[in-house]
């Protein structure tokens, strides 16, 4: 099986994306775990360009099988190679692989570079030549490639033969600005194998959408190095997604990237790094999506349990994914049956039929359970009888007070609970009513239920839903809690926004206490 070299750039290339910002610890972090997904090479950032990237290299971090990658571009016009403070600082870094860019396009020598098409091509010779003197290897990557190619193939060919004539290991042809189709990228990555014996690499921006499609075209033409980021952040419209890349090239294409044990680590490794990068997870992401093996329609559903290929191109194991059976007004049947079985519920006919009305009832009335599994487990034990009662509303009263223009609201509620024939009564501030509900409802059980301390609510979203009563409409409060374990979402609805967290906030920490005592 062709083995093909998954180059990451999610600490460099991807850290150019807006609003990305990595710690120098979170750099770390991300190496490793890269490390254990299985990439060939890790592009650690630019060593000399900022005080971090510096910071990041002086760790020497240990890597078991991957190695690290110090990035940078060719040498300044007017500087000799042993003088030019980027190349230097390169070899500072200390990494057995470094990789220059280098201009390929003459717009870029002419306009950016402000230097004659031969000047380009001694500082491509030059520094290659000094840096692949002092390192074991050296990657050139061709930037703007493809644009060049079109504009002038005759120079673009010079740049990377040059670089190759100076001792570059590997040339990576770039996409930089996204912008080529697939079929362009097959045709020129044909014409340069045909031109230059060194390997080939591609490295693709999304601006067109294409980043996965272009790279895996250029290895369909011979190239055995791709360069990318997790979850295809990065400048603009981001880089190749190295998750997609990871998944076609091995189960679409029959090419050796990764094991069959680092493939699964795909879902665990996306989701690690958007949760470091502080942002929620892509639902719809393809293979690692939480969406990506979600099945609605009761049709759909159906199939898949007979057999997975009717609705599905993988199995979601390979790639550490999972199947969801969504719930919905739209479910039949089967969705309640496979929900059932995985709550390890058996139902009669009658049941299936009675969970399917009160489903198809609550979502009438503007309860959705596609986000809220939690509370569905709850309505199904509820309709079967098989819900315990873990404490009783006796009544709860929420002050939203603002006192003054310039002075922020002050928030309390005031609650009273049974819990095993127990009368607790309670109070608790918060920054706004829900947050003092929350707080009030917490400091009432978790005396009776200390597990309750581990719940935590980290996402709250609510929804208009749609009708003609304006500010009287119904809303729907959607709520994620965690635990050290799992995550899971409830929902509720009312036209009262504090009713609707109220419903949402019970189910949330009642699905705790039933997870405990099972």
């Amino acid at each position: 099986m062709k083995k093909i070299d998954l180059y990451d750039t999610t600490l460099r290339d991807g850290a150019q994306g807006e609003g990305v910002s990595f710690s120098v610890e979170d750099k770390l972090r991300i190496s490793h775990k890269l490390d254990e997904l299985g990439v060939s090479y890790i592009e650690g950032g630019w060593p000399g360009s900022n005080p971090k990237d510096d910071e990041f290299f002086s760790k020497k971090i240990k890597l078991h099988s991957a190695k690290l990658v110090a990035f940078g571009s060719t040498r300044r016009r007017g500087v000799k190679a042993g003088q030019d403070k980027v190349l230097t600082s390169l070899l500072k870094a200390g990494t057995s692989v470094v990789t220059i860019f280098g201009k390929s396009w003459d717009l870029h020598v002419r306009e950016t570079l402000r230097a004659s098409l031969e000047e380009n091509l001694e500082i491509i010779a030059d520094s290659v030549s000094f840096l692949k003197k002092r390192t074991d290897q050296v990657f050139f990557d061709a930037e703007h490639f493809f644009d060049g190619f079109r504009a002038n193939r005759s120079y673009a060919l010079k740049a990377i033969r040059t670089a190759t004539e100076a001792g570059a290991d590997l040339i990576v042809l770039c996409d930089t600005n996204g912008g080529t189709l697939p079929f362009e990228v097959a045709e020129v990555v044909r014409a340069v194998h045909r031109e230059i014996r060194t390997p080939l690499g591609i490295h693709c921006h999304n601006d067109g959408e294409l980043a996965v499609a272009n790279s895996l075209a250029a290895v369909k033409e011979g190239a055995i190095q791709i360069h990318g980021t997790i979850n295809g952040f990065g400048e603009r419209c981001g880089n190749a997604n190295l998750i997609s890349i990871a998944a076609n090239l091995k189960l679409k294409m029959g090419l050796s990237c990764l094991s069959d044990p680092q493939l699964k680590r795909l879902r665990e490794t996306s989701h690690f790094v958007d949760e470091l990068m502080n942002r929620s997870h892509t639902s719809h992401q393809p293979f690692v999506g939480n969406s990506a093996f979600a099945h609605k329609g009761g049709v759909h559903a159906s199939a898949v349990m007979k057999n997975w290929r009717t609705y599905e191109h993988i199995h979601p194991e390979t790639v550490g994914n999972r199947r969801r059976i969504l719930i919905s007004d739209q479910s039949g049947r089967s969705n309640v049956l496979y929900k059932a079985n995985q709550f390890g519920l058996k139902l009669k006919d009658e049941e299936t039929r009675d969970l399917l009305k009160s489903l198809k009832d609550l979502e009438n009335r503007g309860f959705e359970f596609e986000g809220a599994e939690a509370s569905f487990e709850i309505l199904m034990k509820k309709v079967l009888k098989k819900h315990r009662r873990f404490f009783r509303l006796i009544g709860f009263r929420v002050i939203d007070e603002k006192r003054t223009v310039g002075e922020a609201p002050f928030a309390e509620a005031t609650i009273q609970m049974e819990v095993d024939g127990k009368i607790e009564h309670t109070a608790a501030n918060g920054v706004g009513p829900v947050n003092a509900l929350d707080n009030a409802l917490r400091k009432a059980l978790e005396r009776f239920y200390p597990k309750l301390k581990e719940v935590q609510l980290v996402d709250y979203k609510v929804r208009v839903l749609p009708g003609p009563k304006g500010t009287s409409s119904l809303v729907r409060v959607l709520i994620e809690s965690q635990d050290k374990k799992e995550k899971w979402g409830t929902v509720g609805v009312s036209e009262n926004i504090i009713e609707a967290s109220w419903m949402a906030l019970v189910d949330a920490l009642e699905y705790k206490l039933m997870k405990e005592k099972r």
